[in-house]
């Protein structure tokens, strides 16, 4: 059995009977039933994953994952590539938009270079599989078993992660051009035709956006990924940093601890995962919705409705920093919130 397959058959149901006393000890709370909505129900699943009622997650994480792509050689970006590099370091500076919000929201942030066009970045975690991945637009993005290695090293780290104290995952990204290829991804596994994938990323002048349609849709007719097959299609039109992201969430579903989402880059890596190991999908946490076009086709194919809409498309794990201090939210109701019994408040029906 390949390591990857060891991973996946550690991925567990969620615990129904956890989930079943989460939902008695919420409708015991001194509140209409059901009327903190999504709230509760944000509880009821983070009790399924933890196994238990009495939920909290004192050390949370975000990882991001950066890798360059051969495919911005075809003009799909306005950002010079060296940004990739750039940001990272400030990244590791502290200086970045995740880096803020994270901390804000009580959170360490986990940089990984999986493919950035430099030499190794002191402070950065050197995972990285290759200087930028294939173009796309002309070859596949990696081979088969780099594909297999990168998801087995990040589903690695997550669970080495999970061993040293953290009890929950984010996922964020870094990488020039990579809405191109998330967004390859998202029309393959969504069965969509390029147009309702292909959004402008980072401020694409409109005037290219026809180009970069063109670009996802010259790279699925030349790469043909299968789209029964996730592997195959990160392999042939992914990225490095998407196939990291994919790593982690499985990763996080095998370490038994909620793993949550970004924004359009994260969905696409989802889609990944979710195509080579479905029981990942009660493990995902969306936090909000990509104000990328192919967002909610992507969403919708996955699923999951994200918490937030703040119309953001910054990336980085971003959105995912903005939804911890909800989770920390549900779970204090939880803790702290007192009972109708203990309140004397008794309630009548009928």
């Amino acid at each position: 059995m390949s390591m990857l397959s060891q991973i996946i058959n550690q991925i567990r149901p969620l615990d129904t009977l956890s989930m079943q006393q989460m939902t008695e000890k919420l409708d015991e709370l001194v509140k209409p039933i059901g009327s903190l909505g999504r709230l509760e129900q944000l509880a009821i699943q983070l009790s399924g994953i933890s196994r238990r009622t009495d939920i909290a997650y004192p050390r949370k994480q975000i990882i991001v994952m950066a890798a360059d792509h051969g495919v911005y050689a075809e003009g799909i970006c306005q950002a010079p590539q060296a940004v990739s590099q750039i940001q990272m370091v400030n990244m590791v500076k502290g200086k970045a938009g995740v880096n803020v919000l994270a901390k804000q929201a009580g959170a360490e942030v986990l940089l990984v270079d999986c493919g950035i066009d430099s030499a190794p970045i002191e402070g950065v975690l050197n995972h990285k599989v290759a200087r930028g991945s294939g173009n796309i637009a002309k070859e596949a993005a990696m081979t088969r078993d780099q594909a297999v290695a990168l998801i087995e090293r990040s589903a690695a780290l997550a669970m080495e992660q999970v061993n040293q104290g953290v009890d929950l995952l984010g996922v964020g990204e870094l990488g020039m051009g990579n809405t191109t290829s998330a967004a390859a991804i998202v029309s393959v596994l969504c069965h969509a035709d390029p147009d309702d994938a292909v959004g402008i990323g980072a401020n694409l002048a409109p005037g290219r956006l026809q180009h970069k349609i063109d670009v996802v849709r010259r790279a699925i007719e030349i790469n043909q990924p299968d789209a029964k097959d996730g592997i195959d299609v990160l392999a042939k039109v992914g990225g490095f940093e998407l196939g990291g992201m994919a790593g982690v969430i499985i990763g996080a579903a095998a370490a038994g601890v909620p793993v949550v989402l970004d924004g359009f880059l994260s969905y696409a890596a989802a889609l990944i995962a979710m195509q080579i190991a479905p029981t990942v999908h009660p493990y995902l946490i969306p936090s909000h919705c990509s104000a990328e076009k192919g967002a909610q086709l992507a969403l919708n194919y996955l699923g999951v409705r994200p918490y937030l809409d703040m119309e953001m498309r910054l990336g980085e794990g971003s959105g995912g920093a903005m939804i911890l201090p909800i989770i920390d939210s549900a779970c204090m109701i939880t803790r702290q919130m007192g009972t109708l019994s203990e309140c004397d408040i008794t309630l009548s029906i009928g």
